[in-house]
């Protein structure tokens, strides 16, 4: 069965703050190819009336929103700037806190959504999940109730599943999709350093979510995910973790790919490539003081949240700590580590030192970070760099640069865009210990930059699977086994696969360079979009049974 219209709730509609953007923001594409203005996105108004990424129109459904502000509802109707632009709809939820408390005791009583201990960004989620479900009530009641036989409701993570349990129970026409991208108990987990993986037979969620004070998020998460029409999730690991922390199989995989819109084409991707090498080596040239061949020198990096061990970092660092330490390294490595941190504003030494556009043969003041951090004596990042020795002083074969802030345009260092970096490395590792799909490798090698990552991530192993084995540099994508326990032994791994891809003449690295884009080819929305599709038709035959023998 295939819907008529289509809402999807996210808190990142419109609102670039996490990997769930672009998964929903390079999908929006190929839905709208198929269902045009019949799917509707609903995110958060902030009440920024100058956020690029929404196009308001004030003449769009028009009708729908003079009804709507009857009811109560302030919402704002434009396009989403993305490719496709998909009909969006951002909902004022700050009206709906003086009545949380009434909220959530009708969700206990119908659901038994526990928020007792709710506490952070428990509330503003909520309040906004609740508006969203009002949105769908509104809209399907204003112009879908008498046309639109077949509706979905696809709500993202736990931030949206009090919409999905109102829509369930005053819309129960319309079929719901609960999405959890990680649940919240094994994120946890993970990142308070507890053994997840050999471990997770023997972990029960509800005493876990009380262990790490996380009652209230676990409790919307699961009781949404056993109340829908269809649950699931995006990669085989994430489905084991549910089934085990959330008491519930998933009904479908719905794996995330990826939309080349932001790849430049053939006739562009060798300047913008030779532009981004220029850029990441000035600014290295700038930090050390050293001169860098661009011929002579391996560019690498990783980059994602700054998440200390479930993103890897710290097995990254360890790894160029043995690289610097190698007699066999055939060419010199400077290596980024691109994660957001408590940045204070772009270094006025750096940007003197850039603007002046002069070599220099002295390193500026700590050498290895381009901005100025609040926390730079706490920063985990700068301290082991520090410890470790590797602050890019003297002949050393690696030199080591932290780049804590959002690669938006704007930085005040480097003023161009991630992507537009990207396209310059030779070389990418996310060596993930908890990483539901891994959304930064898979943009790597569509980038034709080969990568490195681990089989904790679903994209790596995905990647197993596409190659039928443990994959290799050379096909593209090198996937390292690992454990809750075998840090040492992926850092070794990581420093001998640099030094085997520094070994490598131009044809070797070429080879590589297409088996990655290759790779990223298979993963392309336009051959992934089919499991939404296996998920809208169990959806909608559920809720088909439900209102039939009701």
């Amino acid at each position: 069965m295939k819907p008529d219209f289509i809402f999807e709730a996210s808190w990142e509609v419109c609102n670039k703050v996490g990997g769930i953007y672009t998964v929903l923001s390079t999908r929006a594409k190929t839905l709208v190819q198929e269902f045009g203005d019949n799917l509707i996105f609903i995110g958060p108004d902030f009440g920024n009336d100058d956020n690029p990424l929404f196009l308001e129109d004030k003449e769009m459904l028009s009708a729908w929103v003079k009804k709507a502000k009857t009811e109560g509802l302030n919402v704002r109707v434009g396009r989403w700037n993305i490719p496709g632009r998909p009909v969006s709809v951002l909902v004022d939820f700050r009206p709906y806190f003086p009545i949380k408390n009434d909220l959530y005791g009708a969700a206990w009583a119908d659901y038994g959504v526990d928020s007792l201990h709710a506490y952070g960004d428990y509330d503003e989620a909520s309040m906004f999940s609740y508006a969203s479900g009002r949105v769908v009530e509104s809209y399907y009641n204003f112009a879908l109730s008498k046309k639109a036989e077949k509706v979905i409701f696809q709500a993202h993570e736990w931030m949206t599943g009090l919409g999905a349990l109102f829509v369930r129970k005053h819309v129960p026409q319309v079929a719901t999709i609960f999405t959890t991208h990680a649940t919240s108990i094994g994120r946890s987990i993970a990142g308070n350093n507890k053994p997840l993986y050999d471990y997770l037979y023997a972990y029960n969620g509800r005493q876990m979510a009380g262990e790490l004070n996380m009652e209230a998020k676990h409790s919307i998460e699961r009781q949404t995910a056993h109340n829908v029409d269809c649950f699931t999730t995006v990669s085989d690991v994430t489905a084991r973790e549910c089934q085990q922390l959330l008491d519930l199989k998933c009904d479908e995989v719905l794996m995330n790919g990826f939309e080349p819109d932001f790849v430049p084409v053939a006739g562009k991707f060798a300047s913008a490539r030779k532009q981004a090498r220029k850029r990441l080596l000035q600014v290295a040239a700038a930090l050390t003081g050293k001169k860098y061949d661009d011929k002579e020198t391996l560019l690498v990096a990783t980059s994602g949240r700054y998440e200390w061990k479930n993103k890897g970092i710290d097995v990254f660092i360890n790894s160029l700590y043995r690289l610097s330490r190698s007699e066999d390294l055939k060419q010199k490595v400077v290596a980024f580590i691109e994660v957001p941190g408590w940045v204070a504003g772009p270094r006025e030494d750096l940007q003197e030192r850039l603007t002046q556009n002069t070599e220099s043969a002295m390193p500026l003041t700590s050498p290895v970070v381009t901005h100025h951090l609040h926390n730079e004596d706490t920063d985990s990042v700068l301290g082991t760099l520090r410890f470790l020795g590797l602050e890019n002083r003297g002949d050393s074969m690696i030199d080591v640069i932290l780049v804590p802030c959002y690669l938006d345009g704007e930085d005040g260092v480097f003023n161009m865009h991630y992507y537009d970096l990207l396209v310059g490395l030779d070389l990418s590792v996310y060596p993930s210990y908890y990483e539901p799909w891994g959304y930064t490798p898979l943009e790597s090698v569509a980038f034709k930059v080969p990568t490195v990552t681990t089989d904790l991530s679903g994209f790596g192993v995905w990647v197993n699977l596409l190659k039928g084995g443990q994959s290799s540099i050379h096909e593209g994508v090198e996937v390292i086994h690992r454990t809750d326990y075998n840090q040492d032994e992926v850092a070794e791994q990581i420093s001998q696969t640099i030094r085997e891809f520094a070994a490598m003449n131009a044809t070797a690295r070429n080879k590589a360079r297409k088996a990655a884009a290759q790779v990223a080819e298979k993963a392309e929305w336009k051959h992934f979009i089919s499991y939404y599709y296996k998920a809208y038709d169990i959806a909608l035959r559920k809720a088909e049974d439900r209102l039939t023998y009701k």
